[in-house]
């Protein structure tokens, strides 16, 4: 993996050190309950606790309509829980606003999705310099030319994404997380749309960020395959973690 130069040891501390005092994210009591008008009410949250540290890649399993992908939108402030706290770097983000929380997460979260997440009317280039436009800071020109060339997509960066295959979209959704070198990147099933070379590849990259680079990576998934790469485990099932698997 390319460094991009920042010491990843100096705000996220090696698991061994961490677990315990420093999770990168802590939440408590973390419930949605949606009230349709019509009928009861749903409750697709129910009480979770859930922990993520740096330097590990922690995943999340469960059938289809489990709440999974429902709780990583609410660690990663995408979604607003009914009641609970989230702590994420230190920071209550149930707390936070719509615009504090938009800069929170353009300055610390990354995310890969199976949608790949990438503007369609834009260029590979011009996918991997918006997040700095939206921060107001220079393009790494230079280093995003290393990561498309380490990636194998460098001869494709004045293509639209539209002219990709899948697999190649995920891993500009990939360089794009690399080059903004963020401090948690959250993944929804990053390889449900990918052949499974592709899919090794992904969580390949994601791993590296973790182990060696020391970020936290938090995944959901229904491959087993992909759940085995996991570090921790947590299994969800009507909407509670029924489960820490390892």
């Amino acid at each position: 993996m390319i460094n991009q130069g920042k010491d990843a040891t100096m705000n996220n501390p090696n698991v061994s050190e961490s677990r315990g005092p420093t999770p990168t994210i802590e939440a408590t009591g973390l419930s949605m309950v949606v009230s349709p008008r019509r009928g009861d009410s749903l409750t697709i949250l129910n009480d979770i606790s859930f922990t993520a540290y740096p330097g590990e890649m922690t995943g999340i399993i469960g059938p289809s309509g489990s709440g999974k992908s429902t709780l990583l939108y609410c660690l990663a402030g995408l979604e607003k829980a009914t009641s609970g706290t989230v702590l994420l770097l230190g920071k209550d983000i149930t707390r936070l606003g719509l615009s504090a929380m938009t800069k929170f997460r353009r300055q610390h979260l990354g995310f890969v999705f199976q949608s790949y997440n990438l503007i369609t009317s834009m260029t590979v280039e011009q996918n991997l310099a918006l997040p700095f436009t939206l921060r107001g800071s220079r393009f790494p020109r230079k280093t995003a030319d290393s990561l498309l060339k380490y990636f194998g997509l460098i001869d494709q960066k004045k293509k639209s994404v539209t002219l990709l295959s899948g697999g190649e979209q995920q891993r500009v959704a990939l360089a794009r997380v690399l080059l903004s070198d963020v401090d948690v990147v959250f993944a929804d099933e990053p390889t449900g749309a990918l052949d499974q070379e592709s899919g090794e590849k992904v969580i390949s990259v994601l791993k590296d960020l973790a182990n060696h680079e020391k970020k936290t990576i938090v995944l959901v998934t229904h491959n087993n395959e992909v759940a085995g790469q996991c570090d921790r485990l947590f299994a969800v099932r009507d909407g509670r973690i029924s489960n820490q698997l390892h």
